[in-house]
């Protein structure tokens, strides 16, 4: 089993250090987990073409939109999020085709329901609009959330305002507010995300996608405020374990 990552840069990468200690849990002595640093989408068929032996991929910042354009496949569930972050490799004779899923959805719907109380109401607040959101959103779409998006620029046509358009009623309707942004992630982890926190209480769940720093700025000033935390380390864990099954699938 030879497997990788692709994007850029990866500097805080948590898939290698992972991947291969699995590899040693299951004594899967010929597997291999590499790190691969492209700059641009465009390089990537090069990339196939220099590494025949790969049965799968992760994918990451800034490529879960855009790899779309390379792949034969894609997963309904990956689809209609708009976003891969998982690329499987179905070797037949000598063409290999490539089905791009998205296990960032599955993940982050386990971890959420672990977590959050069931008196909770269903109503959330998104901020950041890349891949990761359009996993959450989508996740929270299906368990029945109400949900304001939320970002740098606003987009009227879907509903999605800006950070310093946030006041007291926002807080007062949305529970759950979850980072999809990378505002708070190392090396930048004293950057906070730049909304109200007066207007956070114990009756918020706050959700960050970061799981390095183990509590970013965003979630230590709520946690001040009285609300529950919860960092991304499980959800990349359940995503990452999820990868794993789909790519043992073909490749085991």
């Amino acid at each position: 089993m030879h497997l990788g990552l692709i994007g850029f840069p990866l500097k805080n990468t948590f898939s290698k250090n992972y991947f291969e200690s699995k590899f040693s849990q299951l004594h899967l002595t010929d597997a291999t987990y590499v790190n691969f640093s492209i700059e641009l989408v465009e390089l990537f068929p090069t990339l196939l073409n220099s590494h025949p032996e790969l049965n799968g991929l992760n994918v990451t910042i800034p490529f879960k939109e855009k790899i779309f354009q390379y792949l034969d496949e894609v997963n309904p569930t990956a689809a209609e999020i708009g976003a891969v972050n998982c690329i499987q490799f179905i070797k037949k004779e000598t063409r290999t085709k490539l089905i791009g899923h998205n296990t960032d959805a599955f993940g982050f719907e386990q971890s959420l329901k672990h977590w959050l109380p069931d008196s909770m109401p269903k109503s959330a607040m998104v901020f950041g609009n890349g891949g990761a959101a359009k996993a959450v959103v989508y996740v929270l779409k299906k368990l029945g959330f109400s949900i304001q998006l939320v970002g740098r620029n606003a987009d009227p046509l879907n509903q999605k305002i800006c950070y310093t358009d946030l006041n007291k009623s926002h807080f007062e309707k949305h529970f759950l507010l979850v980072n999809c942004s990378p505002i708070g992630m190392s090396p930048n982890d004293k950057e906070l995300l730049p909304i109200p926190y007066e207007f956070i209480d114990d009756q918020h769940c706050c959700y960050d996608l970061i799981y390095l720093p183990e509590k970013t700025p965003f979630l230590e000033k709520s946690a001040l405020q009285g609300a529950q935390i919860k960092n991304g380390l499980e959800m990349l864990h359940l995503q990452a374990d999820k990868a794993f099954e789909i790519w043992q699938s073909e490749t085991v």
